[in-house]
């Protein structure tokens, strides 16, 4: 079984930290989010890695290189320009080569998890893609019929509203959907939504964490440690 990562974007939001390095080597507890990613990977079986390059490439090939020393096989596709999440999924197509019914797992560069995904693959018809609850980025104040107070709650899981995780895993077929330059979410999922070529896998109890600012870097420090990533 193969996956790709994605770890090619400018990670504007994070500068000035991306500046002179890819956001998937931003440190978290001192490893690089591509390297938790990676050992995410092998722990649920899966072995063969592609890395879909691009912004500050060197970086993310001189640490990883071969992935010989995490115990995988990694390889790599390379942007020569930004080409998008689809775009880039696209160009890495050789790479995820096999019979017609392969399928492998996709990850987005900037995600911490714990969620096993082997079950997205166990759930696909064809494709699937993770969700996990909506964390409302305040507090929450929980009153009664009478306005009030009960309780205050912080950054509570929303649990009727689901987000994409970032995480995926899809058939060959995707490759029929996919544009040479633009991003997946605005180009093939809508048309397999409409196919119903996609389903969502819930997972409400998993560690999530999508590093998109400086605040995410600490929370996810702290959240990390009572995660399974660290056994």
């Amino acid at each position: 079984m193969k996956a790709v990562i994605l770890a090619g974007g400018l990670g504007k939001r994070l500068r000035p930290l991306t500046d002179e390095r890819p956001k998937p080597m931003i440190e978290v507890l001192d490893q690089p989010i591509i390297e938790w990613q990676i050992k995410w990977f092998k722990k649920f079986g899966i072995g063969e890695i592609v890395i879909c390059v691009g912004y500050l490439k060197e970086h993310i090939i001189d640490y990883i290189g071969s992935g010989s020393r995490f115990g995988v096989k990694v390889g790599y596709a390379v942007e020569e320009e930004p080409l998008g999440t689809g775009g880039a999924l696209k160009n890495a197509q050789s790479l995820l080569g096999g019979t017609k019914n392969d399928g492998f797992f996709m990850v987005n560069g900037d995600i911490l998890t714990d969620l096993d995904p082997n079950v997205l693959r166990d759930g696909a018809t064809s494709s699937a893609i993770a969700v996990v609850p909506l964390r409302s980025p305040f507090g929450v104040i929980e009153l009664d019929n009478y306005s009030n107070i009960i309780r205050f709650v912080e950054k509570p899981q929303i649990k009727d509203r689901w987000i994409n995780a970032g995480v995926y895993y899809f058939g060959s077929d995707v490759f029929g959907y996919l544009p040479d330059s633009g991003n997946i979410e605005v180009t093939a999922l809508p048309v397999m939504i409409k196919e119903k070529r996609i389903k969502a896998i819930r997972y409400e109890r998993s560690f999530w964490r999508s590093i998109d600012s400086h605040k995410d870097i600490e929370e996810a420090s702290k959240e990390i440690k009572s995660s399974s990533l660290l056994l």
